[in-house]
């Protein structure tokens, strides 16, 4: 594996790296001739006055500079191969090759094993963003904390964490695929959104985003007649595929396709999502089909105990 910088770094790069620099005598002995001279015209004084603050200055930068904070950096361990690097801070690349393997550590929130051929950069570390950009490759994420917290960047989509174990592979044009393997990853990308459940995939591709999800045990015709409606330009004929392929856990993916679907075409998929499951009291046939955000929301987290 091997760390591509965009630079060369020029001299130290580890805060820790640069001593403690005593500000030069000359500096001292300069500012204390200025403070006890006479009273001059009064442009010259405030040039004067300028020059001890600007002295002052660099004084402060050479004390603070050693001291600053380390920038927050993720422990890189070996899984296979010979990584280069054994730790990633914000903006540093990682790269495995076809023969490499490694481990990030996220903080203290988990775990994500980088694939071979990838390219991963840190892109934020702080108490309140944790995010990887992923250029190409494969990675598996394992977190165990709040929503929201972790997120990963591809070219077609963010996979934001639901607190979740999960795969997402991609190429550099962002067509590629997440499979969550446990909890729950939504991938966003320009106000379209898929919700990705334990056991479901879900597509991505380059200038679309993230297509539906569906779950991998669903029929194969499903899944083609989906890939078509998705980013071929299927259409009605797709769709009705899809509808007539769907069984009850599939309402996973009508339930995403209501909003993503001509009016006409959303009471076909309004009235097979109910033929699968009924209805539940609280949510309005009316409603649902005028895509109210809060019947939706109510109307998923029903049919989610059958997913």
């Amino acid at each position: 594996m091997n760390q591509p910088q965009d630079k060369p770094p020029i001299g130290p790069t580890e805060p820790g790296d640069l001593p403690l620099v005593k500000a030069p005598d000359s500096i001292w002995m300069s500012i204390e001739a200025t403070l006890d001279a006479k009273p001059e015209p009064r442009r010259i004084g405030m040039f004067r006055w300028q020059w001890v603050a600007a002295s002052l200055a660099v004084i402060g930068v050479l004390a603070w500079y050693p001291m600053r904070p380390k920038a927050p950096a993720w422990r890189v361990s070996t899984l296979e191969g010979s990584p280069s690097v054994t730790k990633i801070k914000v903006g540093d690349w990682l790269q495995t090759d076809a023969s490499s393997r490694a481990r990030i550590t996220v903080g203290d929130i988990g775990t994500v094993d980088v694939e071979p051929n990838t390219r991963v950069r840190l892109v934020a570390a702080s108490p309140t963003e944790h995010r990887l950009t992923l250029a190409r490759g494969e990675i598996s994420a394992t977190v165990n904390a709040p929503p929201r917290l972790f997120l990963v960047d591809t070219p077609a989509s963010t996979a934001v964490d639901l607190g979740c174990a999960y795969k997402i592979k991609t190429d550099e044009s962002g067509d590629g695929v997440l499979r969550v393997t446990s909890g729950w990853v939504s991938l966003e990308w320009k106000g379209r959104e898929s919700l990705v459940p334990a056991g479901a995939d879900c597509r991505t591709r380059s200038r679309t985003g993230p297509g539906t999800p569906y779950f991998a045990d669903a029929p194969e015709a499903l899944q083609n007649a989906l890939a078509a409606f998705d980013f071929r330009g299927g259409g009605r004929d797709a769709l009705g595929t899809v509808l007539n392929q769907a069984r009850v856990r599939d309402t996973l993916t009508l339930w995403h396709l209501l909003s993503r679907v001509d009016a006409a075409d959303r009471v076909r998929v309004f009235n097979r999502i109910v033929e699968l499951i009924p209805l539940p009291s609280g949510v309005s046939r009316e409603k649902a089909l005028q895509l109210d955000p809060a019947t939706l929301k109510s109307w998923r987290e029903e049919l989610a105990w059958k997913w």
